[in-house]
């Protein structure tokens, strides 16, 4: 099949035709493909080229975001999702959903957290794959991401994520490699960032190495929207295509480098047979009808399974019927339910929690703002607030992060609720002693105002039914079964990556290692707030009678409570003894187990290929070494319920290197340069120079520093706009992605109006070389003007060939 293109029509094939669609070649079978969003819901964009959002978008199911999910530890209500979100897709005419999104909270200040299910590798690979089923199982590819090592939303296009090797693929890679193992997806979709000097999009060690030859991965991957850099490298890595739309320069040039031997067409002819097989594999025909009021009910199920009860003193949940109730605070009227940025669903529907509560037969409800959600004071409204809540049996105050505290684009700053909501809580608790907090954030918040709540239910960012959801739980319809998927610290400065995240010079140094999240606190005894798997119930569980064999764990689970719940029970690994340096435990099998009361099951967690792996730098493989290992079995990280001893037969453990014994004690929050540089097994990367020449992959933001005046003006003009929209509350997410877009990708997402030439005399300008820069500029204009017109023409040319081939041999 492949003398059915031409060289150059097999280059042109590896590039966005616009913002949304890929090239047709209907002389060769292959048609034209649409992409659209999709973690938590299809965006299919209606409006002009905007891949952020900013244009209206077709009305979609919202469903909870991957944060949110997560909570549920439900692989089978994961599944359920995707099918949902994959049929809406298939019905919408999408045929490319680009989600879910995978990546690992390294931090709680990612900006992003709310997109991502967990800190936990495994757990996160386990739930992304259930997505990934669910989507494919209706005709519809799904496309997971960021591939890989993308933690940090400042600077994400022009970022190098540097880190050791056991990390990368004990902690960034292994979700991705649970999803292409379990799930196999048709696409899957690369970061912005560098990894280790280069580029994740012609990364072949992340590629070709890894992707491809190790996890067998036969599938099209595609660039993160604008995150090209160089096409002849990226064919020659592994990567297959390029969105949304360089024009036809990239054809050229790789069209050039086959002419001149700097690419072999063998390589060439792989990509374009991934992207025939992409085509060739979508079935929308096969997706089942779309139901709206359905798909709500499940947005209603999953948000309601996914809702933390992170306390509850004196039982003041679940409310009973005749409750006289206060709800307090703006979320309740105008819902928080999903983050901002790329994934922004229209949403089908929107009840709010004051229809909820009335829906559940709380009529004489009391209902006060309390406070602006934007953080400014109103002493007026912290009044009313206070006044009602005297009143009543229950106040129930709705607390959570505004739309411009976590987005995509930016990172948070902290980790604290605003001031104003803070202090209304506190004055609620002080005339009322049953005061009931429901939270709404896409990830971890402090919480030093614990004592001034009686209970507190996070419903993280719920979808469009959380609102109901939340009511739900409140009043018993349901028995909260959430578990925390990311660990909630005390303070910002206890997590493990304080006062280096984010990285705001050109390089994110991953010092900290293996110790993310729980494997840190753990490790390092570092108290939390709320431990990584944590969630209370109305129910109770005992756990009893365990069994440990060379296939896994089994145990009793009784639930031994008035109301029917879900118990997620959780295996741990813990390995005694020296050898190479390990976290105090890892989450390496769960199960969610729903149980009536008295109800009793035998269950099992088994074992499998990643249970006891541990990646071997001087080996550059996979190990499994000879060790004794404690099996921990409980309802958290630290809730431990049954213990049991195993011992792993396998090669001898190589002993620990008494160099990096702060990494073994997890003494990872003041590294220094020596230090990492151990762990890496190199030499760091050189910072840079401090000169104040730019170059191509240099963002906009860093013409604060150019040489040149003109691009000095521009980049406060830039940061000034961002200020303005962060004052109304609302991400200007275009701006935000420009201030990151490093100056090349001008050339990469304007359909070929911008060349690469012309950014190099952009560049020139910034430099402070004006004169040569304009001249360059509208010499590249011209110049790339005639070229894609000559292309067109050659391309059209090559079509009108086929074609009549075609018919001859076909009549």
């Amino acid at each position: 099949m492949a003398q059915d293109l031409s060289v150059l029509e097999k280059a042109a094939l590896l590039s966005g035709r616009n913002t949304w669609e890929s090239r047709e070649f209907p002389h060769a079978g292959i048609r034209s493909l649409f992409f659209a969003d999709g973690p938590h819901g299809v965006r299919r964009q209606t409006g002009s080229s905007d891949h952020l959002g900013i244009n209206a978008s077709q009305p979609a199911t919202c469903f909870p975001t991957a944060a949110t999910v997560a909570n549920s530890w439900d692989t089978a209500l994961a599944e359920k999702v995707g099918e949902a979100i994959g049929a809406e897709a298939a019905y919408q005419g999408v045929d490319v959903l680009l989600g879910p999104g995978l990546n690992i909270k390294r931090s709680p200040q990612c900006g992003r957290s709310f997109e991502y299910f967990s800190e936990d590798p495994m757990l996160a690979g386990r739930l992304a794959a259930a997505y990934v089923r669910g989507i494919q199982s209706q005709g519809v590819s799904a496309c997971p991401k960021h591939f890989a090592v993308n933690s940090q939303e400042s600077r994400r296009m022009a970022s190098d994520s540097v880190v050791d090797e056991r990390t990368l693929r004990e902690i960034y890679l292994t979700a991705f490699e649970i999803v292409v193992r379990e799930s196999e997806p048709l696409a899957i979709m690369t970061s912005y960032n560098l990894i280790n000097g280069t580029y994740a999009h012609e990364n072949s060690h992340l590629l070709g190495e890894i992707l491809r030859h190790e996890w067998g991965f036969a599938g099209a991957v595609i660039t993160d929207w604008g995150g090209s850099n160089d096409a002849v490298a990226a064919v020659a890595a592994g990567g297959t295509l390029e969105m949304p739309s360089p024009g036809l320069g990239s054809a050229r040039e790789i069209l050039a480098a086959i002419e001149d031997g700097r690419l072999d067409g063998a390589a060439l002819d792989a990509r374009m047979a991934e992207m025939r097989a992409l085509v060739s594999r979508i079935e929308p025909g096969r997706a089942r009808k779309v139901d709206l009021d359905e798909h709500h009910a499940l947005a209603r199920q999953v948000a309601r399974e996914s809702i933390v009860l992170l306390k509850n003193d004196d039982a003041v949940l679940p409310l009973k019927a005749g409750t006289r109730l206060a709800v307090i605070g703006d979320f309740a009227a105008t819902p928080r339910y999903q983050g901002a940025g790329s994934s922004v669903v229209n949403a089908s529907r929107v009840p709010n929690a004051r229809e909820a509560w009335s829906a559940a037969g709380f009529d004489s409800v009391g209902y006060a703002q309390g406070f602006l959600r934007d953080g400014t004071r109103n002493e007026a409204l912290a009044e009313e607030a206070v006044a009602i809540a005297s009143t009543v049996d229950v106040a129930v105050v709705y607390l959570g992060l505004d739309e411009i505290s976590e987005s995509e684009g930016a990172d948070r700053e902290h980790l604290r609720l605003a001031d104003n909501q803070v202090e209304i809580l506190a004055r609620v608790s002080a005339v009322n002693d049953r005061v009931v907090v429901v939270l709404s954030a896409g990830a971890v918040v402090e919480m030093p105002w614990v004592d001034h709540a009686s209970a507190i239910a996070h419903g993280y960012l719920g979808g469009q039914a959380g609102a109901e959801a939340m009511v739900d739980i409140l009043t018993g319809v349901a028995c909260p079964s959430g578990r925390l998927a990311e660990t909630h610290p005390m303070a910002l400065e206890d997590t493990p990556t304080h006062g280096r995240f984010p990285a705001r010079g050109a390089h994110a140094e991953y010092r900290e290692g293996i110790f993310v999240g729980y494997r840190y606190y753990a490790t390092a005894q570092i108290p939390v707030r709320f431990p990584f798997g944590f969630g209370l119930s109305y129910t109770t569980f005992t756990y009893a009678n365990l069994r440990v064999t060379d296939a896994g764990a089994t145990f009793d689970l009784t639930n031994t409570g008035l109301h029917a719940g879900a118990e997620v029970v959780q295996m741990y690994v813990a390995r005694k003894g020296g050898g190479p340096a390990h976290p105090d435990s890892e989450l390496k099998g769960f199960a969610k187990v729903h149980l009536d009361p008295g109800g009793k099951v035998r269950v099992k967690v088994p074992f499998d290929a990643m249970t006891f792996r541990r990646f071997d730098t001087a080996a550059n493989a996979w190990a499994v070494d000879e060790a004794d290992y404690e099996l921990r079995i409980g309802a958290s990280s630290v809730d431990v319920r049954l213990r049991g001893d195993y011992r792993v037969a396998g090669s001898p453990a190589p002993a620990a290197d008494p160099a990096l014994a702060w990494y073994a004690a997890a003494k990872v929050t003041d590294v220094t340069d020596a230090e990492f540089s151990l762990l890496l097994g190199r030499t760091l990367p050189s910072a840079g120079g401090t000169g104040r020449d730019m170059g191509v992959n240099d963002p906009l933001l860093a013409m604060h520093h150019a040489r040149s005046g003109l691009a000095r003006l521009g980049a406060r003009a830039l940061r000034a706009l961002l200020r303005r929209s962060q004052r109304r509350g609302k991400p200007d997410l275009n701006l935000l992605f420009l201030y990151n877009m490093p100056l090349r990708a001008m050339a990469k997402m304007t359909g070929g109006a911008v060349s690469m030439p012309m950014v190099h005399a952009m560049v020139d300008i910034a430099n402070g070389h004006l004169w040569r820069g304009a001249a360059g500029a509208g010499r590249g204009f011209f110049r790339a003007r005639s070229q894609t017109k000559s292309t067109e023409r050659e391309l059209a040319e090559s079509a009108h060939v086929a074609a009549a081939d075609l018919l001859r041999n076909h009549p």
